[in-house]
């Protein structure tokens, strides 16, 4: 499960970033993203999908998490 890194750009869209793997990309959509949780599957815009359990309340950006590859 490697750690990523998730902050907002100055667009305000998510930003999902692996650092060993060298791959940053847009968040294109979150499973559960309420005011009460946040997480579930997850995909960024290469079309990988990856998964954490939902974090409730939903983490504050940027943060680091722990994801599972989908």
């Amino acid at each position: 499960m490697p750690s990523v890194m998730i902050r907002k750009n100055e667009k305000g869209e998510l930003l999902f970033y692996v650092a060993k793997k060298d791959l940053e990309d847009i968040v294109v959509s979150v499973e559960t993203d309420t005011p009460e949780t946040w997480g579930g599957e997850v995909e960024i815009g290469d079309g990988s999908k990856w998964y954490i359990d939902p974090i409730s309340p939903p983490p504050a950006f940027p943060t680091t998490l722990r994801f599972k590859r989908g």
